[in-house]
């Protein structure tokens, strides 16, 4: 079997890659086992030089990684050397902060000394995705190898380019041989890499189904998971709304990846006083982008990562038109090679459509009336999901309220749209997964939260 990338932007495949066997996986988990025991006794500061080294390469060659992504999965070149200066960005942070984040604490109790020592946990499975295909793997990667902890990387199997390069990176980097591997396969292997005794623990970002049965592979073999799954964030705008900001920021938020991003804008919901003022906003806005060829540096938005994924997103677009939307811009497939989809806004959506209910993951604005702010809130909270948020207000101070209080997600945002960033934790709740990434509590996942006493 191979495993085989195609460039969206023609449907033309260019590259082919030999899938392990099962032995070749085993023995690569075993190496990477026997790297963790060497990288488990090297000290913090050791192990910054060379995440440092991998940031300085990630930097270097941005540009290189960034065709790469572009080619495989038909990121805008602009944003591919954006994804990879954040990888550099992610490994800056966590050499600079490992160290706290990794130090003994003291509890005062009885004892002569009692603490809470943090050790790393072994071998780490990360099972990832297409959209980010370095950012995923890397906001991962560093707390994790800071830990002290190794990995295996089993990506998606279109940017399996993308996932050597990361390889390459890291022993370019100075790290122990095999202390990183990506391990090219299909999903099909994955049960079996979870159940591998080497393995510790699992990382997944996916769709929800891909949570389920990796969570349920990994909880009958006791392993700890952390799962970041699909979202369909809302947007409140408020009737004291900035109408102009709130348009730019949502539009940003819809496009970036041709809206393949688990927290981008998917719901705007708009109260009814508002509504059609910021319609005409959104649609003046997306009216402006022309999708095309990602290696233009000048394009903003590609073609869909796979024509499969353009497809199954154009059939929830037909499905909730069916049953009631209207589609004011869009909605119709090119005539042309490629996954190309364009930017399409839905208005009139409402509950038992799929573009209310489903994550929709492309370049499809998605406009729900809400009679007031009450309704607006119970609107946003109506989903399985529970990554992103974000709330519109020129009362910043209640719309923060609103935020904190009412807004059921791991993460919501104040007059901006939700992005991730390696000071602040990142995950969600419900259907969107459950365990952290980046900050401190990233990097505490995949720890033993180890108690000592000592009488």
């Amino acid at each position: 079997m191979a495993l085989i990338s195609v460039n969206p932007t023609t449907n033309e495949e260019f590259a082919r890659y030999d899938e392990f066997t099962g032995q070749e996986i085993n023995e690569t988990i075993e190496k990477t086992h026997k790297a963790y025991l060497q990288w488990r006794e090297t000290s913090t500061g050791i192990r910054a030089y060379h995440i440092m080294k991998a940031s300085s390469i990630l930097r270097r060659r941005c540009f290189e990684l960034g065709e790469m992504m572009s080619l495989e999965m038909g990121k805008p070149l602009k944003e591919s050397i954006a994804e990879i200066e954040k990888c550099a960005w992610v490994c800056d942070y966590y050499a600079e902060n490992a160290t706290s984040y990794l130090a003994a604490e003291e509890i005062r109790t009885e004892a002569s000394k009692s603490f809470v020592a943090f050790e790393p946990l072994g071998v780490i499975l990360a099972v990832m995705p297409w959209n980010f295909p370095f950012w995923q793997v890397f906001r991962f990667a560093a707390p994790a190898i800071m830990a002290g902890n190794a990995a295996v990387l089993k990506h998606a199997s279109n940017v399996t380019g993308c996932a050597l390069a990361i390889e390459q990176v890291m022993k370019e980097a100075g790290f122990p041989e095999n202390l990183f591997r990506t391990i090219p396969v299909g999903s099909h292997a994955v049960g079996d890499m979870i159940r591998n005794p080497l393995v510790r623990a699992v990382t997944l970002t996916g769709s929800t189904e891909a949570g389920r049965a990796v969570a349920a592979s990994a909880g009958s073999a006791i392993k700890k998971t952390v799962l970041e799954l699909g979202g369909s964030d809302p947007y409140v705008i408020l009737e004291d709304a900035d109408l102009e900001l709130a348009a730019q920021q949502c539009v940003t938020s819809r496009l970036i990846n041709t809206g393949q991003s688990c927290i981008a804008a998917k719901r705007f919901i708009v109260v009814e006083a508002v509504r059609d003022d910021f319609t005409k906003l959104v649609l003046d806005r997306m009216r402006e982008f022309t999708p095309g060829n990602p290696l233009n540096e000048a394009t903003v938005i590609g073609p869909m990562a796979r024509c499969d994924l353009r497809d199954e997103l154009h059939d929830q677009v037909v499905r909730s038109i069916e049953v009631g939307a209207k589609c004011i811009l869009g909605g119709e497939i090119p005539e042309k090679p490629g996954a190309w989809y364009p930017p399409t806004i839905l208005t009139g959506v409402k509950k038992g459509m799929p573009a209310y209910s489903e994550e929709i993951f492309g370049p499809v604005a998605v406009i729900i009336g809400a009679t007031n702010e009450d309704d607006a809130i119970r609107i946003a909270n109506d989903t399985s999901f529970g990554l992103g948020a974000a709330i519109f207000s020129e009362d910043a101070h209640r719309a923060g309220e609103i935020a904190w209080k009412k807004l059921r997600a791991g993460c919501c945002f104040v007059n901006g749209f939700v992005r991730s960033d390696p000071r602040l934790p990142f995950g969600g709740i419900g259907e969107s997964g459950y365990g952290r990434e980046l900050s401190l509590y990233g990097i505490r996942e995949f720890v033993n939260i180890k108690t000592v006493y000592i009488s």
